[in-house]
Formats: structure tokens, sequence, C-alpha cells
């Protein structure tokens, strides 16, 4: 609870009503004030204060002035004797609520597990959320040291049932290449699927900057990681959040460290680290084609676009004529061509120019052409190629013609994909088919 309150918001708050001061007429000192400030916490809280420091200064002062009772008698309210359990058992059917059992938090524990630990990873919301469900169902909540071990009971529950379905939706053989990934380089086979502890520790590694090594390395990686097999809808029923939690949780490990873990737990790690980065790999080997193929072009262009500024700088006397007629065009914006363009560049003279501009067009592009099978022969093959087979690509219907050149209609290609100019650039191998107050409860709220 906020400790600053301003005038109103005391008022509004923590004034004592009339039937709250009803059940003041037994009780005087200490438990009088006592009483009051637990039943108006209660009532903003739906539960009770641990300490006598979480209920606010001014609203001990407020409460003493009204139920007439020094502040100072505060300190001296008991909050283990007899008396403060006849309160609390008094406030709590004063709202319809009731302790918290055993059996109560048994209960929640498992809600916590089925319904939201496999959305919400954070434990404080976990926290907060066994409150608001104790407050709905006018449950006193536990000590904040029982939610704690509540929540936790609920997290280890679920990862157990997260963990075994995992398992049960891997083969053997799967299991046994999961098993390689983290193998001590000495004890596995070169050929193995897995590929040893060194591969592990180069899974777990970005890409380096666009170049043919780095390229080369993460189509064999991602080559490998398809090696192991993993089920194409593994975690298709799993939020997002939860396998990302569990891809992070593997990166931090060490094969050691996994090699030491109970058998689901283990293949459960290694099984979400490569189901993200196959992903996450397919994904950078799109933006690397992407960007190979813009720095191929933009490269050729340049490089013809240089060829032909040093070519036009050649030409005796163009750039003088086109600089008189620019100038006779403003000059006389209104006039015809006759009589302010042909008497600075005759008509021969600008069908000549025309036509070797045409020319300088067309063997520009041809020229561009030329750069580009050549680039492609002599360097970038080596990349372009491996990249291509490593990536299925599949064009959406409206990218197509009406007809595919036998006259049938192009097949669409539903679900997601990386997009890039309309078209659909897919993962190879991927299935098409894709993928308030204690007051307001004891009122009938939902708090």
């Amino acid at each position: 609870m906020r400790q600053e309150w301003e005038p109103e918001d005391l008022i509004e708050v923590w004034t004592l009503l009339e039937e709250d001061q009803e059940r003041l007429r037994n009780k005087s000192g200490a438990n009088r004030l006592g009483f009051a400030l637990l039943l108006k916490f209660f009532e903003v809280e739906a539960r009770f204060p641990e300490n006598a420091a979480e209920i606010p200064v001014p609203a001990v002062s407020y409460v003493a002035q009204q139920v007439k009772v020094a502040a100072e008698e505060w300190a001296a309210y008991d909050w283990s004797g007899r008396a403060i359990k006849r309160h609390r058992m008094e406030i709590r059917g004063a709202f319809g609520f009731r302790e918290c059992t055993e059996e109560d938090q048994g209960q929640l524990a498992e809600w916590l597990a089925v319904e939201l630990c496999g959305v919400e990873l954070n434990r404080d919301r976990l926290a907060e959320a066994v409150v608001a469900r104790c407050r709905k169902d006018r449950l006193e909540p536990p000590a904040p040291g029982q939610i704690a071990r509540l929540v936790g009971k609920a997290v280890s529950t679920f990862e157990e049932g997260f963990c075994a379905a995992t398992v049960g939706r891997l083969s053997a053989a799967t299991r046994s290449r999961l098993d390689d990934l983290i193998a001590e380089d000495a004890d596995t086979d070169a050929d193995s699927a897995g590929g040893g502890g060194t591969f592990f520790t180069e899974l777990k590694a970005d890409p380096g900057a666009l170049g043919l090594d780095s390229l080369l390395a993460e189509v064999n990686k991602l080559q490998r990681v398809r090696g192991l097999q993993l089920p194409p809808e593994l975690f298709g029923d799993v939020s997002g959040k939860l396998v990302a939690a569990w891809r992070a949780r593997a990166a931090k490990e060490y094969p050691s460290d996994l090699r030491a873990a109970t058998g689901p737990v283990r293949y459960t790690l290694l099984s979400t680290l490569c189901h993200v980065r196959e992903t996450e790999i397919t994904d950078s080997l799109v933006e690397l084609f992407i960007q190979l193929v813009q720095k191929i072009n933009t490269r050729a262009e340049k490089k013809v676009e240089g060829e032909f500024n040093k070519e036009l700088k050649r030409v005796r006397g163009k750039e003088g004529i086109l600089l008189r007629l620019a100038e006779a065009a403003v000059a006389e914006p209104g006039g015809t061509v006759r009589k302010v363009i042909y008497p600075v560049a005759g008509e021969s003279t600008l069908k000549a120019l025309a036509a070797e501009a045409a020319a300088n067009e067309a063997r520009y592009r041809a020229r561009v052409r030329t750069v580009l099978r050549s680039s492609y022969s002599n360097h970038w093959r080596r990349m372009l190629s491996p990249l291509l087979n490593a990536l299925e690509l599949k064009l959406q219907q409206h990218c197509l013609p009406a007809g595919d050149g036998r006259n049938r209609p192009a097949q669409a290609v539903p679900g997601p994909a990386h997009r890039e100019g309309g078209c659909v650039l897919r993962r190879g191998g991927e299935d098409p088919a894709g993928r308030g107050g204690a007051r307001g409860v004891a009122q009938g709220g939902s708090g």
C-alpha cells in the first residue's frame, strides 16, 4: 500500500462508516484503534497487513481522530495475541471472506500450473494473479512467503508436464542426435548429425558480416540442424514466449551442464534451442539473400555508370549544345521549337543526339547485364548457389501472370512467410498450411 495520501484521498478511503463504528462499540484503547485500521486496510487490499509499518502514518492519525484514541496507541497493538486473531476473524466475517487452507493453496497451485504458467513467466505477476484469484473467491490470501512457495510449486509442476510432453513428441533417433549435440568431441563420430560440443557452440553463435565464409557456415549450420529431424509441430501448441525463454536458458548452458541435467529437461532445452535457431538461421539466410542480390546489382550499376560517365566526357561539344538549348528555352518559353530550338541546334543535330542517347541507354542496360553475369560467374556463384539450395522459394498467385505458361493457374501459397516485394520466401521444408477492495467483493463485485 502506498504511504503518501492526500487529505481528500484519506477522507474517501479511510473514513469509518456507521456500520464500522458499530463494530467498535465493545473495543477500547489500542485494540479499538488497531481493529479500525485493520478493518479499513482489509477493505482496500482484501488482505491484512504484515506489520504495523504497512499502515500509512497519515491514515493512522486520521483514523485515531475518528475513534478518539491517541495515535501513539497504535504502537501498543499486540500483533501476536488472541485479540488480533479475534479481530481478523470478525473482519473476515464482515466481508464474507475465509482463511485460505492448505487445500485451497493446492488448488491455487494447480490452477496456476494449468492456466497461467504456460503464458506468464514472471513470478511476481503470477503472485499477483494468486492474490486476485483469492479476492475473487473471497479467500484471505496466504502470506507473501507462502504465495512465493505456491508459485514455485506451480511452476515446477508445469515444467515437468511441459518437458514430458516435449520428450513424448521426439523419436528415439532424434533424442540420440540431441545427445550427440552435447557429447564430448572425442566421443562423437565425425558424421554424427549432432556434431558434438564444438557444433553446439557454433550453433549458439550469430553469423558475422556478409561474406562467402560466413554464408557457407550458416548454410551448413542450417542443414545440420535440419538433420536432427525435430517434428515440425513440436511446439505448435505452446506460447512463443515460453519457447523463447527455454531457448535463452539453453543458450547460457555449457554442454557439461546439459549432460548433467535430467533427460526430459535436457531434451527440452536442446529442442527449444534448435527449433528457434533453425528459424533464426533461415531468417538470416533470407536477409543475406536479399542483401546479396541488391549488392550484386548495385555494384554492377555503379561500375557501368562510371564507365559511361567517362565516355560522355569524351564526346566533344555535347555539353555546350545542351547548355545553349537550355538557355534558349528559358529565354523564350512561349516560342516554338522551330523558332527557338532549331537556330541553336538543327534538326539533324537533335536527331543525332536522340539516337546517341537511345543507343547509350540500350548499351547501358546490356552492359549492366554483362557485368552482372560476369560477377556471378567469377565470384558470387560460390555464394549464391548453396544459399538458394538451402532455401525453398515460392511465389504467391498475385505475383505471377494469370497462367504459368502451360494454361494452368499458378498455385497460391498460403501461410506465414518472409515477404519481399509481395512475393513469398518460404523456409525450406515448411508446411504450406502454416500455422477492487474487500468491500467491493463483499457487495458482489469481482474485485
